[in-house]
């Protein structure tokens, strides 16, 4: 461990030796979140310390990423309006709205 990560916390990036090449922030409901280039949905919402961004249909369980390589979908979220993304495939852009999505996403349509 270099005497820079000494003492913080360490990150995916800092063991391949990585810097980001550029910043911005993105929208999750109400937050606005730092982003990198290159970084996944996903992984932005990990770096903020939200672990869950979605509910199930059924029982209303909170759900987050899980097997981070878009077989899973417990990742979904709603991007720039659009539900049923897969926040752990999705590269985060700069000014994307993210929200949470509840059961399918389609509430809004009372199907």
């Amino acid at each position: 461990m270099s005497e820079a990560t000494r003492g913080r916390r360490r990150s995916p990036r800092d063991l391949v030796g990585g810097t980001p090449t550029e910043t911005w922030s993105l929208r999750f409901d109400d937050r606005e979140l730092p982003a990198q280039t290159g970084q996944s949905i996903a992984a932005v919402l990990w770096s903020a310390g939200i672990l869950a961004w979605r509910t199930t249909r059924e029982t209303a369980t909170p759900r987050g990423a899980f097997c981070g390589i878009g077989s899973c979908y417990d990742c979904l979220v709603t991007v720039n309006g659009r539900p049923n993304q897969r926040a752990c495939l999705v590269p985060a852009r700069p000014g994307d709205h993210v929200t949470t999505q509840e059961g399918t996403g389609h509430g809004d349509l009372a199907v």
